[in-house]
């Protein structure tokens, strides 16, 4: 029992209860009332930076470090990124939906996903490139009076910089459709360094009019990561040209070597025939030559002049065997007109 201190009279347990309950509450309000006195005070760390505001007017910026602001309403502190940090994106309007990806072309579900996730190149082709996009916080004032509307402005700014590089280049340069007309691996990788280069050039341009125009998001983009690939149909189009090329490629290199087959035959019965008729020309070569011996020697002695009586004497010994040959000799005397008539032996 409890007794009061003046009267010394029992206290009531409904007045004990409630007593307690008044402690108890007041104890919560000062709690609560330090709490809301210290919430703006806090800890920013090296990779963020703090934007206070007071009464929805931009005061000042905190960098990292120990924060002390006046809690709300009077202070309102927003994190943003610190200048240095680098803040990634993955751009999902560039980005075809699974099930309608699946689907193909012949399927339009409507006019908002008919043509999401392509991108026309400038030789007519259709590509899609995945963006994965790095950039860094350069106006803290003008990222938090833009708020939520960052995310979107961006992805707006991305799809419209990807349609206008895409379309000044074509399917080659942008992702290797047809690997045998591409040139050598430094060029190629070059052409899609420059393309990378390009895409943040044409974004960068277009927050910088932004910024113009009194509606800056207060970023930079430093770099981006780009996943180029083909519609479903487009790649089974391409494997099979592929396919076709190779299997082109594998005849024409069974052709060319049947084609040598049949050369090195050739050649070989060419050199063997040739062979064959410069030993058969020899073999007529020396049978002449031998034939020819006597009348060789003859024309020696005649050009020399050692017997000057030597062809009559053949002449003579001759002239029978080869006229028993003939069935007529008719002989004609160029000196006069008349013909002396000589009868053959008949055989």
């Amino acid at each position: 029992m409890i007794l009061g201190k003046k009267t010394g009279e029992p206290i009531g347990h409904w007045f004990q209860a409630g007593r307690l309950a008044f402690i108890v509450l007041y104890a919560i309000t000062l709690v609560t009332a330090i709490a809301w006195l210290t919430s703006n005070i806090r800890q920013i760390g090296p990779e963020n930076r703090a934007v206070v505001l007071e009464f929805g007017a931009i005061d000042r910026i905190q960098n990292s470090g120990l924060l002390l602001a006046w809690p709300q309403p009077f202070e309102q502190v927003i994190i943003v990124p610190a200048a240095d940090r680098v803040v990634d994106r993955t751009v999902q309007t560039l980005i075809r939906p699974k099930d309608v990806e699946q689907r193909g072309f012949s399927y339009m579900a409507d006019d908002a996903t008919a043509g999401m996730g392509y991108l026309l190149t400038g030789d007519s082709g259709v590509v899609q490139i995945g963006v994965h996009l790095f950039y860094k916080v350069t106006d803290p004032y003008a990222y938090v009076m833009q708020g939520k509307h960052i995310e979107y402005a961006l992805d707006r700014i991305v799809e419209r910089s990807a349609v206008i590089v895409s379309a000044s280049r074509d399917l080659d340069t942008i992702l290797v459709a047809r690997p045998e007309l591409v040139g050598s691996n430094a060029e190629s990788a070059q052409k899609r360094e420059q393309l990378r280069n390009d895409l943040v050039k044409t974004m960068n341009q277009s927050l910088a009019a932004l910024e113009q125009s009194a509606a800056s998001l207060g970023i930079h983009v430093d770099r981006v990561d780009i996943q180029p690939n083909l519609p479903v149909e487009a790649v089974d189009a391409f494997n099979a040209v592929l396919t076709a090329s190779q299997l082109a490629k594998q005849t024409i290199a069974e052709a060319n070597n049947t084609a040598a087959e049949i050369r090195q035959k050739a050649n070989q019965e060419s050199d063997r025939i040739l062979q064959e008729a410069k030993a058969k020309a020899n073999e007529r070569l020396a049978k002449a030559q031998t034939d020819t011996a006597t009348i060789q020697g003859l024309a020696t002695n005649q050009a020399a002049l050692a017997d000057q009586g030597l062809l009559w004497r053949l002449y003579r010994q001759r002239i029978n065997t080869i006229l028993s040959q003939a069935g007529s000799v008719t002989t004609v005397n160029p000196e006069d007109d008349s013909r002396l008539i000589l009868q053959g032996k008949q055989p």
